[in-house]
């Protein structure tokens, strides 16, 4: 395009500017029209009792707040309650029933034949596609999932050498010298791939290792004899230092307001760390693993300077499925034919609009399930729960109330249960107990 027929096409208003506003004027808004790039950040076992912007008592993150007060928080998102279903339902926009990961020890369920993830959408749309992380519970690695670029590591909790720690880069195997930590590596080379990448668009799932147990010393840790209980604060630290850092690196590189960055937790709060926490001064009810609010109810902050709205605290739900197209309607990536997706784009009420909030979520896990709305809850025992003083408390409803209100909410939150059955758990796939049994058998 010359200079003649772009400067038509950004409007006569441009007329009257001098030349050189005409043309910032129009590379403006040529950015805030174009993809952004995205950055997901998925933080390990992160509930909303510990995150200060979200109303954690014991600890501070105001790196994370600061993204929140520069963009959105989202009061009602929802993970599936254990990180290997959880992580699933991100990348493929589906829910666990439909793609059969529904525990973590149901990884070969799903495979490129079978599902779409999303790097390989998104490379569609022209994005550049990195996995910076944990890659464990889902079968293969990420470069058969469609990522351009990885630094991967198996398993969770992986910080120091001394924990024999082995990871992928871009195809090969390297292990963990004895003066590396591994959250700083994942953060060396993230920021290496946006920098090389800087002209974008680009997707990053940035999987995080904190705060997934064994809890360790981390470099800031100045009791290196400390207990566990005691290095969770550290731990909680040294994640809000690394997304500071990354936020530092995108305003070094112009890029804050060209990016989306993404804040979640992958489920709720592990309850090595979770029976001290508290948020705004009550226990949340449940922890990762269970069924109740604190187990799949997570932090979700959304940030992208001049784009989401500052400051804004939005009570619309959202489940983990929805990220997969709201990702997709942002780059304007095209969804994959013949696939049944559950999300709900979120898209609009990032860019402040009202867009069409989701009236209901699901959540399930090895044959349990329930779905809410934004009063009650119904699960796949037929128990109803009243989730006004949720997460705190989630108080019983009888089958024979004589609320009409809550007898119209259950019919219609069966009638959304029946169509989403809950599969069990893997076929010849026994419990982690029975697992962990036979091992020790195996080792007398």
């Amino acid at each position: 395009m010359n200079r003649r027929t772009f400067l038509k096409s950004v409007g006569l208003g441009l007329a009257a500017l001098p030349l050189v506003r005409q043309w910032a004027v129009a590379a403006e808004e040529a950015a805030v029209g174009g993809k952004p790039n995205i950055i997901f950040i998925l933080s390990d076992d992160v509930g909303l009792d510990d995150i200060g912007c979200c109303g954690s008592d014991l600890y501070k993150t105001p790196h994370i707040d600061a993204l929140a007060k520069t963009g959105m928080r989202f009061e009602y998102s929802y993970a599936t309650p254990l990180c290997g279903p959880s992580r699933c339902e991100i990348l493929t926009g589906r829910y666990p029933f439909r793609t059969g990961l529904v525990s973590n020890q149901s990884a070969n369920a799903v495979s490129p034949a079978k599902e779409i993830m999303m790097p390989t959408v998104m490379k569609k749309a022209g994005y550049a596609t990195a996995l910076v992380g944990k890659w464990g519970q889902i079968c293969l690695g990420p470069r058969e999932w469609g990522f351009e670029e990885c630094l991967s590591v198996k398993g969770s909790g992986r910080y120091w050498a001394s924990q024999k720690v082995e990871y992928t880069c871009n195809g090969k195997t390297k292990a963990l010298a004895a003066d590396e930590y591994l959250p700083d590596l994942m953060h060396n080379f993230l920021v290496d791939f946006i920098t090389r990448n800087q002209a974008g668009p680009f997707y990053v799932h940035y999987a995080m290792s904190h705060v997934h147990g064994p809890i360790m010393r981390t470099p800031d840790s100045k009791d290196k004899g400390a207990k566990a209980a005691d290095l969770y604060a550290d731990n909680i630290a040294y994640m809000d230092k690394l997304v500071g850092k990354l936020a530092a690196e995108l305003d070094r590189l112009h890029l804050r307001e060209k990016t989306l960055v993404i804040f979640a937790g992958d489920n709720g709060t592990a309850r090595q760390a979770g029976d001290r926490s508290t948020l705004n001064g009550r226990s949340i009810n449940g922890k990762k693993a269970t069924m109740l609010e604190g187990g799949s109810r997570v932090p979700l902050i959304a940030n992208w300077p001049g784009t989401t709205p500052a400051g804004v605290v939005s009570r619309d739900l959202t489940d983990f499925s929805d990220f997969f197209v709201t990702f997709a309607a942002l780059g304007s990536a095209p969804l994959p034919d013949g696939v049944k997706l559950d999300g709900q784009s979120f898209a609009p009420q990032l860019k402040g609009q009202k867009g069409q909030p989701r009236e209901w979520v699901y959540v399930e896990l090895q044959g349990k399930s329930y779905v809410r709305d934004s009063r009650y809850k119904l699960t796949n025992g037929g128990e109803m729960f009243d989730l006004r003083d949720a997460p705190f408390r989630e108080e019983p409803v009888a089958k024979d109330t004589a609320d009409t209100g809550a007898v119209a909410s259950r019919k219609r939150l069966q009638e959304i249960l029946d169509q989403h059955t809950a599969a069990p758990r893997a076929e010849g796939v026994p419990p982690k107990k029975k697992q962990r049994q036979k091992k020790k058998n195996a080792k007398k």
